[in-house]
């Protein structure tokens, strides 16, 4: 039989499915629930159609969740496609502007027979490359949440307390960067200044203070409502910033313990320790981000390209310009951004690559961003002979082409 090609919608309660021959004919639509009875009833409009399960290509917008992990596990092959593309595919469709969910399964069934080789396929990654993803994204989007938190407490202490240096007290702006010790936790001085202000923004102090003149009527009168009383009122008793984040830094304590316990279970994670700049946290974070699948990246500018280092280029006669690609992992973009930062004191190549483009012009950021470029291209290498990373085989070609 000839290949099917499947436009899959996904929404939080249902899916809408359109199915389709190689000559673009309907063969199939439907609305299928969430959950496992719309797995089971998506086999039944596409079975009659196929010898195996190879013989179906579906195109969707989401890359994770039961339904597409069930397509994946049965066998047909399943291709990302990004929301912007599939609203760049409607308007070669139609130029009325109308949208709907049947609408875009129905773009995306024609993707899938028309553009499939220009979209990256889902592949499927062990369990345990699942688990690790899981826990590393809980461990960093803790970490981001605690930053936001000591934010807002610095910038809250500012206002009530102008003159005092927050800088000594762990408060200052690069205080808790993440580029430095990405799982670490606030200063011990930062938990004590929480600890102090937690019942009341302003400190115990400036609580009496500020209850006592409002209520007096002359500079001696004591007040007429007690602090406890005040605090009580506004809800500054019984939790406060600091012991929100002492709670939450307690909790990412627990997750990083175990990310790194399933981490050092999987058997690439001595390869990918093996390259300067990823340990524990970062190696879990990169092995989640990028999955296991071996099949997944055909070669190293796939890698890139899924990671958002490799940049962009506009050229239109004589004009060309070079970008950063801004559609991009985020989370995994983060993680090398960090790596590459930790590599420039952990590999004299790295540090000489880095060194070489700040020397050609190019900015601290756009520097990082080229030595990420770069350590993805060896991850890669390392990954697909499965040989630990060597300092001399990954640059000692750039000394020889300087010498």
């Amino acid at each position: 039989m000839a290949m099917v090609f499947v436009g899959h919608d996904w929404a939080e309660a249902h899916h809408d499915v359109y199915v389709a021959d190689d000559q673009g004919k309907r063969l199939a639509r439907g609305r299928l629930p969430e959950g496992v009875e719309g797995v089971a009833r998506f086999h039944e409009p596409v079975a009659p159609f196929i010898e195996e399960p190879a013989d179906v290509v579906m195109a969707t917008e989401a890359d994770r969740g039961l339904f597409i992990g069930a397509t994946v596990a049965a066998g047909y092959t399943v291709v990302a496609v990004n929301p912007m593309s599939t609203s760049r595919y409607r308007e070669r469709h139609s130029t009325s502007g109308a949208k709907s969910d049947p609408g875009d399964a129905r773009v995306l069934a024609e993707v899938a027979r028309t553009d499939r080789q220009n979209h990256r396929p889902i592949a499927g990654d062990s369990d345990l490359a699942e688990v690790v993803k899981v826990l590393a994204r809980a461990h960093q989007g803790m970490i981001w949440s605690r930053q936001r938190q000591l934010n807002q407490l610095r910038s809250t202490l500012r206002e009530f307390y102008p003159r005092h240096s927050l800088r000594r007290a762990g408060f200052g702006r690069r205080a808790h960067h993440l580029g430095h010790r990405p799982h670490a936790g606030p200063r011990p001085a930062t938990l004590a200044v929480q600890n102090r202000c937690g019942t009341s923004p302003g400190g115990p102090a400036a609580s009496r203070r500020r209850t006592s003149d409002r209520n007096s009527t002359g500079p001696t009168q004591p007040p007429t409502r007690s602090p406890d009383r005040h605090r009580r009122r506004h809800g500054h008793v019984d939790q406060g910033p600091g012991r929100s984040d002492c709670r939450v830094t307690t909790q990412i304590g627990h997750l990083e313990t175990e990310l790194v316990e399933r981490f050092e279970q999987h058997p690439d994670a001595k390869i990918i320790r093996s390259l300067p700049g990823l340990g524990m946290i970062l190696g879990a974070r990169v092995l989640g981000e990028f999955g296991d699948d071996p099949n997944r990246y055909a070669e190293a500018k796939s890698r890139k390209n899924y990671a958002g280092t490799s940049p962009i280029t506009k050229a239109s006669g004589t004009r060309k310009v070079v970008l950063a690609r801004y559609a991009r992992n985020r989370r995994l973009a983060d993680a090398c951004n960090l790596w590459a930062f930790a590599a420039l004191t952990a590999s004299p190549g790295a540090r000489a690559f880095y060194d070489q483009h700040r020397a050609a012009g190019d900015t601290d950021h756009r520097a990082l961003r080229a030595l990420a470029n770069r350590l993805v291209g060896i991850l890669h290498g390392c990954l697909r002979d499965s040989t630990p990373y060597d300092e001399h085989t990954a640059w000692g070609h750039r000394h020889q082409l300087a010498a």
